[in-house]
């Protein structure tokens, strides 16, 4: 794999246009859920990401056909096979969430152990409790997962883990249970958009669910799945990010697709920073206001502030006069941005779970390695407001997670170029 980085020239500030694209997080279970059926399905709005050109490998991989046509993919599972590629499903975790599906349908699964982020201990051992409650024997042999049931049986699940509900442990169970037989009822079930946007498809193919959104899930198990057609949610996390590069640079960013009903907590702490957010036909308008003051921000599980815009704050404090408090209370180890922020300038001191931002102080370009996702995006916004250029090593991270982010950002007025690995 070429390393390729992306060159950022500093001091613009964002203005026009950007279209958010379809939901990572959200397309990646929508695909595996497509391996239920033997019928047709065909998603839109799917981002042109590396992880999802992953899952279509790996469906492939299991015997399913896809097909892709610009933003719309065409799944079709005739005939599945109940293991997943281990050098496809290493490669990013969402992969783990074929595990439901070929269970729900198959009895057996056989699923490499997933990898994606460097971001802490991320467990899938709720994934597991909850196959084990539906019937299923479970166990861990040389790197994989193998599940198997004669049949599989509807339970009240409690899924609520040390470090809140799990989301893709939430999408896993509920895709196994919609085949099983009787009622599942998931208790402390992940709230998020995405695990909505799930179950609208699951009941577009024929499944019975009350309560997704809410803490308790309930499936009642059907004998089949049939076929159905759905468009995936615009990605919150992404519209969040170019809303705060708006306000962090001091331009007006009108971000076309985002939802405010999806972001209110990231809204809430962006207009008491001082940014102004106002709902305009088909999207949000994003801008500073006469002055930013620092604010404090702790991460939870949704409908909290969330874990992927932590390091976009951050980047934001980094701006305005006066100290701010960030508190990561999902994942232990995602302050690894912090250190590269610091290589630019930035006065940052880590305690425990809190960074300590003081903020104020001018940035510098200088070459800086993104750890992950969302520290890479963090990494660009810097980038941007920095004096001089600034080089964000490493980006295969940001094309896991944001489609043509250098492209989009160009069209805004960023001065910024990829630049092919040595």
């Amino acid at each position: 794999m070429a390393l390729e980085s992306l060159v950022v020239r500093g001091g613009i500030p964002l203005h026009g246009e950007v279209q958010i694209s379809g939901a990572k997080n959200a397309v990646l279970p929508i695909l595996a859920a497509c391996l239920l059926t033997r019928e047709k399905c065909v998603i839109h709005n799917a981002p042109d990401l590396s992880d999802v050109g992953f899952m279509a490998d790996i469906l492939r991989s299991l015997g399913a056909e896809v097909i892709v046509g610009g933003s719309t993919l065409t799944i079709t599972a005739k005939k599945v096979t109940g293991r997943g590629d281990y050098n496809l499903i290493r490669k990013m975790r969402g992969s783990i969430c074929i595990l439901g599906p070929l269970l729900g349908r198959l009895h057996k699964a056989k699923v490499s152990v997933p990898g994606g982020c460097v971001i802490g201990t991320r467990p899938i051992n709720l994934h597991l409790k909850g196959m084990e409650a539906l019937g299923a024997k479970v166990k861990t042999d040389s790197g994989y997962v193998i599940a198997e049931a004669k049949h599989l049986r509807g339970v009240d699940i409690f899924l609520g883990g040390r470090l809140g509900p799990t989301v893709l442990g939430t999408a896993n169970v509920m895709m196994a249970a919609t085949l099983a037989e009787g009622r599942t009822v998931i208790e402390s079930a992940a709230c998020e958009p995405e695990v909505v946007d799930l179950a609208n498809f699951l009941i577009a193919m024929g499944a019975k669910i009350q309560g997704a959104g809410s803490p308790t899930i309930t499936i009642n198990g059907v004998k089949e799945l049939f076929g159905a057609e759905h468009t995936v949610i615009p990605d919150r996390i992404e519209a969040a990010t170019f809303g705060l590069a708006a306000v962090t640079t001091n331009g007006e960013v009108l971000v076309k697709g985002a939802r405010a009903d999806h972001l209110q907590a990231v809204l809430d702490k962006l207009k008491e920073a001082g940014g102004i957010v106002e709902q305009r036909s088909g999207g949000l308008l994003f801008r500073r206001g006469k002055s930013l003051k620092s604010v404090d921000v702790a991460t939870q599980p949704y409908s909290g502030f969330p874990t992927d815009v932590q390091a976009q704050m951050m980047t934001l404090m980094t701006q305005v006069n006066g100290i701010s408090i960030i508190t990561e209370r999902i994942f232990e180890a995602r302050f690894m941005h912090a250190q590269e922020l610091m290589r630019l300038g930035a006065d940052i001191s880590i305690e425990g779970p809190s960074a300590i931002v003081k903020g104020g102080r001018p940035l510098s370009g200088a070459p800086v390695m993104a750890s992950d996702l969302r520290a890479s995006a963090a990494l660009v916004i810097a980038g941007l407001v920095a004096r001089g250029t600034t080089q964000v090593n490493r980006i295969y991270h940001l094309d896991r997670g944001y489609e043509k982010i250098d492209q989009k950002l160009r069209k805004l007025g960023a001065r910024i170029q990829r630049r092919p690995g040595e």
